[in-house]
């Protein structure tokens, strides 16, 4: 049987709305400090967010209130990390898992590894897969487009790398470490990367626009 191993940020669940979750609770942290309500604060980072991008979020919103130190941006950036997420996975996710519910399937993910854990137990996808993978678990250098937890896959499944599909968002890592290796790839199009046109190398061998399209059809189609 076909082994389904799907990315987490994007693929079954939207990132953003992680993002969102974190600046909550780091509103909740600073509104004392700022006097200024927890929701306002909120709604001020994620506006910032969405005209100015993440990497600044927390410096600009405390140089707003006059209150930036380096000591105080890096908190907020520990209280975003360590925050316990709610989030809730996308609705094609929730039917595709159920679809193949009887199938082996695993998570691969990336990033830092007590966030993911942290999202991945709120997402409770550990009732869905066999193992989820988190990459930096096994050493950064083992991230994707690494094939190291893709390998220890084949090994615990005892299957060949062309019975084994990766399911990710992202172009640039997801796909083009292991498809030399002769796995299967699909890739859906959706969060920050799904209008990111690729070289062949880096695209997957299939692209899909839901999970719904991911049927036992479709995979044995693509595994051959």
């Amino acid at each position: 049987m076909p082994v389904l191993v799907f990315d987490l940020d994007d693929t079954l669940y939207p990132e953003l709305s992680y993002v969102h979750s974190g600046f909550r609770a780091v509103a909740e942290f600073l509104s004392p400090l700022l006097h200024q309500p927890a929701e306002t604060l909120a709604a001020s980072m994620i506006a910032e967010e969405a005209e100015q991008g993440r990497g600044q979020v927390f410096d600009n919103v405390l140089r707003q209130h006059g209150r930036w130190t380096k000591t105080l941006v890096a908190t907020c950036l520990r209280e975003y990390r360590q925050h316990l997420p709610q989030l809730a996975l996308y609705p094609d996710a929730e039917r595709c898992l159920a679809r193949f519910a009887e199938w082996p399937l695993y998570l691969v993910t990336d990033g830092h590894k007590e966030v993911q854990a942290r999202k991945v137990a709120a997402l409770e996808v550990a009732r869905h897969v066999r193992h989820a993978y988190l990459t930096n678990r096994y050493g950064r250098h083992r991230a994707k487009p690494a094939p190291h937890v893709f390998e220890l896959i084949c090994r615990r499944e005892k299957a060949m790398p062309n019975q084994v599909i990766y399911v990710g968002d992202n172009p640039r890592k997801d796909f083009v470490g292991i498809k030399p290796l002769g796995f299967r790839t699909v890739r859906i199009l959706r969060g920050n990367y799904a209008h990111l046109a690729d070289d062949a190398a880096h695209e997957a061998h299939r692209r899909i626009h839901s999970l719904d399209e991911l049927t036992p059809e479709f995979v044995a189609e693509l595994v051959g």
